[in-house]
């Protein structure tokens, strides 16, 4: 699918859609049933999301839940992420819709993925009848508040592909290099006082956790390679001294 790179820039729709969809733990799943008696209806349920590098949806679902019954018969489907209101209007708050089709995976980087961002799946990650689900995006809805609707295509929220493979291969060491080295700028990013690792590095930000609390942190617009990863955290480092100071 093509890149689009004019929705790559700051503010722009398909922007705040990817730093939307990466930093919301919680949405809504949609399906369809196809089960007799009931076709063609929609079902509801609350899901836990994460996203891969390349922006796939990672659901992990039991095999005993009615709406992984519903994808397995169909895999058309959608999800629905909401961040926070700026009025007391909910209709005020940020938030995207994906469709696009599921299927089932057993990449264990996929897996680790997931658990990054949900490290209290770790519980049941590993139970016989639980699998992870990969959603790729067909086309998404983003509303960036009351009356601010607009339509995006895959290609529109697909990350570049050459920024994606070169940020893919250097995260394991910007991982390893922050946590040994940076701890203390860990922490100034984080903005509380404790002990954070970094667990996820992608074109659009990292995620930051302490225990089984985990933060996401954008960057101020998509970075194309390792370097500017580093750019990104020296000056988010120095923006949280400044705070303080």
């Amino acid at each position: 699918m093509a890149h689009t790179e004019e929705f790559d820039q700051p503010s722009s729709p398909a922007w705040e859609a990817r730093k939307l969809l990466r930093a919301i733990r919680v949405g809504t799943l949609a399906t369809a049933v196809r089960e007799e008696g009931r076709q063609g209806q929609p079902f509801a349920s609350l899901v836990t999301p994460a996203c891969t590098p390349d922006l796939s949806i990672l659901l992990f679902l039991s095999d005993l839940w009615e709406h992984t019954r519903h994808l397995m018969a169909d895999p058309r489907c959608s999800v629905l992420v909401s961040g926070a209101p700026v009025s007391a209007n909910p209709q005020t708050s940020p938030r995207v819709t994906v469709t696009g089709l599921a299927e089932t995976t057993d990449d264990p980087a996929m897996k680790a993925r997931f658990l990054a961002v949900h490290p209290y799946a770790s519980l049941y990650a590993d139970f016989a009848d639980f699998r992870l689900w990969r959603i790729r995006p067909m086309a998404a809805l983003f509303v960036g508040g009351f009356a601010r609707a607009v339509r995006l295509k895959a290609g529109d929220l697909t990350p570049d592909g050459a920024a994606l493979a070169a940020i893919s291969a250097a995260e394991a060491g910007i991982i390893h290099h922050c946590n040994q080295d940076h701890s203390d700028a860990l922490i100034a990013i984080a903005g509380k006082s404790c002990a954070w690792r970094m667990v996820a590095v992608d074109v659009d930000g990292c995620d930051l956790a302490s225990g089984e609390h985990v933060v996401r942190v954008a960057w101020s617009a998509p970075a194309k390679n390792a370097g500017e990863v580093r750019a990104e955290l020296v000056r988010l480092a120095a923006a949280a001294r400044d705070v303080v100071n």
